[in-house]
């Protein structure tokens, strides 16, 4: 593919030129089987949630009176949180909100950046809000392996007390257990996965069903009116009851975040026809059993059944949170992956676990601090109604920022009238803000813990992203233009040797620093001559046909861009074999040098970040991941040359 000189020029990371995109498109008669596959990934967080959700809304510690209004209350704000911010929101609103099919924080950031000018504050915003909503599903990702497996293992103690000394321990073993089998693949245990969730719904939903029978009457719940009057009756109290009725609602980012893998078709499905309906039988369920059992709050999900079925519930739990867990792993190395990409965060190593899935990957490095963090974490809370608090506000904060992104969406993108872009998203963030307060009042309780997390992660990522912006700056300013170098340069050639010489650039306009010191130190050429650049634009995929693009210099020297979506990973085999297919360029590796530079960044008073960030920017630097080790480049081919970059 070749592109004018207009066009090949260097552009802004997150704005490429009109190509044709690779959005995956899932056939129509996939969507049941779709749907079923949906159930046992999206699905795993939100419908667990049952476990502890209602038990900590009549925590004896918020200091409401039990009472029949009560129950009715809490369940009515149960009901129309499904129906607000899962149902309207997120499955009706924002998951039409797509990048070419993809969901999640980071696609929904970069499609709203498309329209704010590169380097003006709107896009300074909306990078500072998309990430740190990025950041605080991390403390999501720490936040419900916890919670989840622990409120599982909790169910022991219905059996007896006995049980409650091995909790903690058992808790550990299973979340143990499941980062070490991390480097394996979930594409084994990804087949089990949908099964096992459906039969976990299935059994929640006629737990409930069982229990409305004997108290039909929980029904009149849906009526919004007895949630406004537990609000006004309770004032205080109630609102802080609010901030843990939010809790049947962590994993509703899931459903946009995990639309590219399965269509939004499929996930709205599996919600409306099953999850929704069994989760509400299963809330309405523990609400009737209060009615006539009040002693069943201390640890309802699991009283709702007689003792005998405790044990092998406490077994289907525990695989069902075990799901749930890996779900937000996995998401976290996806966007992880995807925060690399884009220029977020350092590179790091990335394994493919899958030869037929390119979203399955495994990370080292997260995974394993994911593990040291959520052991901690279950340390130190010890409960699962411990963790609720932290929960609570690690889902929120993220919820919101989905909100903001999504009104630039609706309004700058598609162009919605002014009016009803403001009516819709006012709606939302009511909702999103009353639930955000509720949690915030529990700072103190835990809610301190993903804010922190989340405040280190963004001044993580945000001085990688600001430091990498000031070496580009650095290097636009002190650079030498290429194609008029090449022009002098080839009017008195230096001695040109066999060969094919490889130099990755980050500017295809610009000079690499590496090609200078090989001219310099070696004065020799290549007989033939790349300067590669990878760019990643904002969208997921981009069609091998329309990856490549080449200009010819004269006397056999090139400069070549490979583009990538933000779920791809760049791999210079393949892009070899690209450039001989569109180019008709044939390339013996044996006989092929790769040319980088691997800088030293110093930090000085120059302009740029604070001084102590700029040390953070140069750490972070000097540790992350080997461009060779990113890109598969043999290390039997490359030459590495050094050079020392102020900032």
């Amino acid at each position: 593919m070749s592109l004018s000189n207009q066009e090949f020029s260097e552009s802004s990371l997150l704005r490429p030129v009109e190509i044709t995109r690779e959005s995956h498109v899932h056939k129509k008669g996939a969507s049941l089987t779709l749907m079923f596959a949906a159930i046992g990934v999206v699905f795993g967080d939100i419908g667990t949630s049952p476990l502890y959700a209602l038990k900590e809304c009549f925590s004896p510690d918020h200091g409401i009176p039990f009472s029949p209004d009560a129950v009715y209350g809490v369940i009515s704000m149960v009901f129309w949180a499904f129906a607000i911010v899962v149902s309207l929101k997120y499955v009706l609103f924002v998951m039409r909100a797509n990048n070419h099919g993809e969901g999640g924080i980071l696609a929904l950031m970069a499609l709203a950046l498309r329209t704010a000018p590169s380097g003006s504050k709107r896009s300074l915003l909306i990078i500072m809000a998309g990430i740190f909503g990025a950041c605080m599903f991390y403390g999501d990702a720490i936040i419900t392996p916890a919670i989840s497996v622990l409120s599982a293992v909790e169910g022991m103690e219905v059996i007896s007390n006995d049980f409650t000394r091995y909790v903690i321990p058992v808790t550990i073993f299973i979340l143990v257990l499941l980062f070490f089998i991390q480097k394996t693949g979930t594409d084994v245990v990804g087949k089990l996965f949908g099964p096992v969730m459906l039969v976990w719904f299935g059994v929640i939903g006629l737990m409930g069903l069982h229990q409305v029978t004997l108290n039909p009457e929980i029904f009149w719940a849906v009526n919004p009116m007895y949630a406004i009057h537990f609000m006004d009756q309770h004032a205080l109290q109630g609102f802080i009851v609010l901030g843990a009725v939010f809790l049947v609602l962590t994993g509703a980012e899931a459903l946009y975040a995990d639309m590219g893998h399965f269509g939004a078709k499929p996930i709205r499905m599996g919600w409306f026809f099953i999850v929704m309906p069994c989760l509400i039988l299963n809330y309405f369920g523990q609400g009737a059993m209060f009615l006539s059992n009040p002693e069943t709050i201390a640890n309802p999900f699991f009283m709702m059944v007689p003792e005998g079925f405790v044990f092998p519930l406490v077994i289907l739990a525990t695989f069902a949170t075990v799901i749930a867990s890996q779900a937000v792993i996995s998401g976290a190395f996806s966007m992880t992956s995807q925060a690399i990409l884009l220029g977020f965060v350092p590179r790091m190593k990335v394994r493919h676990t899958s030869d037929r899935e390119i979203g399955q990957i495994y990370m080292p490095f997260v995974n394993w601090t994911l593990l040291i963090l959520v052991v901690a974490v279950v340390l130190a809370f010890k409960k699962s109604e411990n963790l609720a608090a932290a929960y609570g506000i690690a889902v929120t904060t993220t919820m919101i920022v989905t909100t903001f992104l999504a009104a630039i969406v609706m309004r700058v993108v598609w162009r919605w009238n002014t009016i009803l872009v403001s009516l819709v998203i006012s709606a939302f963030l009511i909702v999103d803000l009353a639930f955000l307060t509720a949690n915030l009042l529990k700072i103190m309780e835990g809610g301190w813990f993903p804010l922190l997390l989340g405040a280190i992660c963004f001044l993580l990522l945000m001085t990688w992203y600001q430091g990498r912006q000031l070496l580009r700056r650095r290097a636009l300013q002190e650079g030498i233009e290429l194609k008029g170098f090449i022009d002098v340069l080839m009017k008195s050639p230096p001695h040109r040797v066999e060969g094919t010489a490889i130099f990755l650039t980050a500017h295809v306009d610009y000079l690499p620093v590496s090609f200078l010191h090989n001219l310099k130190h070696n004065h020799v050429l290549h007989e033939r001559v790349f300067f590669l650049k990878v760019s990643i634009w904002d969208v997921p995929y981009v069609k091998d046909e329309e990856r490549i693009t080449l200009r010819d210099l004269g006397n056999n020297i090139y400069v070549v861009r490979a583009v990538y979506g933000f779920n791809e990973t760049p791999d210079m085999a393949s892009i070899l074999e690209l450039i001989e297919k569109s180019s008709g360029l044939q390339f013996d590796l044996m006989n092929t040098s790769f040319f980088l530079s691997r800088d030293t960044i110093v930090s000085t008073e120059l302009p740029g970040m604070a001084m102590w960030r700029e040390r953070i920017f140069c750490w972070m630097y000097q540790n992350a991941g080997r461009q060779s080790d990113f890109f598969k480049i043999p290390a039997n081919r490359l030459v590495e040359l050094g050079a020392k970059v102020e900032i």
